[in-house]
């Protein structure tokens, strides 16, 4: 037998550990080499780890384990060879012995073929974890994975057996013999806990460590979203037509933030022990929401690219982004950030820092409201922007001042647009 030993190879500089999320391949099944066996989470992204060989794969770590760098994932068999119909794997044909001698055909005993093979009602790993805990035997669970083999997904919809418990008897309390429409109604009490995906344990640390680490401010302010909002309806159409993109909120939006930090650097900048560390470029990371936590992946040098630009990379990286296809290169760097709330209705929130950067813009939904406009109360659209940033680096009044420029900046497009 010839053995292969994968391990988990180093993803990154700052990357020292890694969670197995999922196995790709079952235990035993045949794997080319370079075919994707199992998914790395790392702090920042999900990975997928390609076999170093050909053969029987053998699982050594779990779904759910953290593993550090060079910790043993898995091994290979490559003494065993695929069958010739690709459905499983058979050993790779041994020597005769000669020792051995051969059995007449009419001395053998008949067998009838069996369809069951060794995966028949076998969990993986995953599904034995979740049926353990359910405390459900596998051999009452009919398996839907290749050869009959039990899934995780077979686990997690399988039920947990109830208790056959008959109540006994009791009499009827006297305030249900007096009105006997009265009903007891069971509430349930269940708790489950599940362990936190590290992308979640990354976030949670990532969001204490800027509340204790640095002194958090935040200012706000309101814009009045009308002549942005006829903007884009009026050129909405030739936008589409000559991109192929709508112009949406976020691309103006980073643009004037854009403009806002080359006139005021101390918020692009970014404090290192006792310096301050200056931009003379413009990376806005964009707050995305994904099924496993919120990403900030960065569009480098927006104070260089058209509004169509913008909205492209920004497009881009959100699907890669819930595709969890977000690779280090792309994680890495932003000088600045900006996060929609709005979207998910919210009217006013303080955003906390995205270290170690110094400041972060929320946006937040738009909402028609009475306002004086030349002394007369009319309706429109307003929008509350809320700015945190670190006291350690910029002041209260650049804060103030920043704001301003950016609430200019949306309530007059045509200066936004000319870059004045």
């Amino acid at each position: 037998m010839s053995i292969v030993e994968l391990r988990v190879p180093t993803i990154g500089e700052s990357i020292t550990e890694v969670t197995l999320s999922a196995w790709l391949k079952q235990d035993g099944e045949f794997v080319q080499m370079d075919e994707p066996i199992c998914e790395f989470e790392s702090d920042k992204a999900t990975l997928e780890f390609p076999s170093e060989a050909s053969g029987k794969l053998i699982h050594v770590a779990s779904e759910g384990d953290d593993l550090e760098i060079g910790a043993l994932v898995a091994k290979i068999d490559t003494s065993v060879t695929q069958s010739e119909d690709g459905s499983g794997v058979t050993p790779a044909p041994q020597k005769e012995s000669a020792s051995s001698p051969e059995i007449p055909a009419s001395d053998q005993p008949i067998t009838e073929p069996s369809k069951d093979t060794y995966a028949t009602g076998h969990p993986s790993p995953a599904a034995q974890k979740i049926l353990e805990e359910k405390n459900i035997d596998p051999a009452s669970v009919k398996g839907s994975g290749k050869d009959g083999r039990i899934t995780k997904a077979d686990a997690q919809t399988v039920s947990a057996p109830r208790p056959d418990k008959t109540p006994e008897p009791t009499e009827p309390n006297k305030e249900e013999a007096i009105n006997p429409t009265i009903q007891t109604t069971s509430f349930s009490r269940e708790i489950r806990s599940e362990k936190m995906s590290r992308m979640r344990r990354t976030i949670a640390r990532r969001l204490v460590s800027a509340k204790n680490n640095t002194a958090m401010l935040t200012t706000f302010n309101e814009a009045d979203m009308t002549e942005i909002m006829k903007l884009r309806k009026d050129y909405q159409d030739k936008f589409v037509e000559k991109y192929g993109i709508k112009l949406g909120f976020m691309s103006i939006f980073a643009k004037a933030c854009a403009i806002a930090l080359q006139e005021m650097p101390d918020i692009n900048s970014k404090i290192d022990g006792d310096h301050l560390i200056y931009h003379d470029y413009v990376d806005i990371s964009i707050a995305i929401s994904t099924p496993n936590g919120l990403v900030v992946p960065p569009v480098h040098n927006v104070e260089s690219l058209g509004f169509h630009e913008i909205e492209l990379k920004i497009k881009e990286l959100a699907e890669k982004a819930r595709d969890n296809k977000l690779s280090l290169e792309e994680m890495t760097g932003g000088t600045f950030t900006i996060t929609n709330g709005g979207i998910f209705g919210s009217m006013m929130s303080t955003p906390i820092l995205n270290e170690p950067q110094s400041a972060i813009l929320g946006m937040h939904n738009i909402v028609q409201r009475p306002v004086a406009v030349n002394g007369e109360v009319q309706i429109r659209p307003m929008m509350y922007l809320a700015l945190s940033y670190d006291h350690r680096v910029i002041d209260g009044s650049t804060s103030v001042t920043f704001l301003v420029r950016v609430k200019e900046l949306l309530e007059n497009p045509i200066l936004l647009l000319m870059g004045i």
